[in-house]
């Protein structure tokens, strides 16, 4: 059965709210896991894994500095340098909360490479929701995909004309600033192009709209993004409801 995008929207957004609410590192890896299946069983891993490792890389290691040298409630001190030390309970907190984020990152990931943003689009719009809003929300869950393939691309075109990334992270490094500087000249051209399309197509006219494209729905999953909805609020009460008994 083909997800509807909203269908497929209101899973992500469930899982990464079930995922921070739930605050568990059985459910982040579990989540982990089940994105990584259906990214391989898509099709996107290629795609998906390398995105990951750009947004999750520089995360994770913010917090294993830190909070894995300057966790308050450690006890257990594994080693120490001056004010800083490594402890155990520091460094189950901060493995817990990247598992966590890359929970969230994946499921949103998954999304992002798998979903046809006409659909999307359009599904949005039969919903009332403005046009501007709707593209801004797809082009920000379709953004990262967008740059993976145009630095690829940039790095094709460069290495045709002769440059050689060697290994290393210092040589992988200064290749990537040679290859920033026409990413972000190719998007700041990109976003102008945009904005005259959606000018000529009339996004910021206002009364109703129409769409020649149509995205089919079903009465089944129309039920199911209310009960994913529906499972998302109940996962943050229950988060909330000790704390506030508590207080």
């Amino acid at each position: 059965m083909r997800f509807h995008p909203l269908t497929a929207l209101a899973f992500a957004g469930s899982t990464a709210v079930v995922t921070t609410a739930a605050a568990s590192l059985p459910v982040s890896l579990a989540v982990v896991a089940g994105a990584l299946g259906l990214s391989a069983a898509g099709g996107t891993a290629r795609r998906v894994l390398p995105a990951a490792a750009v947004v999750l890389a520089p995360l994770g290691l913010s917090l294993l500095i830190v909070h894995g040298l300057t966790f308050p409630e450690g006890m257990t001190v594994l080693a120490q340098w001056g004010p800083a030390r490594v402890t155990a309970e520091g460094l189950v907190f901060a493995l817990e909360r990247a598992a966590q984020l890359s929970a969230v990152v994946l499921a949103f990931l998954v999304f992002s490479f798998s979903v046809s943003v006409p659909d999307l689009v359009a599904a949005l719009s039969s919903r009332g929701i403005q046009g501007r809003f709707s593209f801004v929300l797809a082009s920000t869950l379709t953004l990262l995909p967008a740059i993976t393939g145009r630095v690829e691309r940039i790095r094709q075109a460069q290495e045709s004309r002769g440059l050689v990334v060697r290994r290393g992270l210092l040589h992988r490094a200064a290749a990537f600033r040679l290859q920033a500087i026409p990413l972000v000249l190719s998007l700041v051209e990109d976003s102008g192009t945009r904005a005259a399309a959606l000018e000529a197509r009339g996004f910021s006219s206002a009364g109703p709209r129409t769409s020649y494209r149509q995205v089919p729905d079903s009465g089944f999953q129309r039920l199911l993004r209310l009960l994913l909805a529906v499972g998302a609020a109940a996962a943050v009460a229950a988060r909330l409801w000790p704390a506030g008994t508590g207080a």
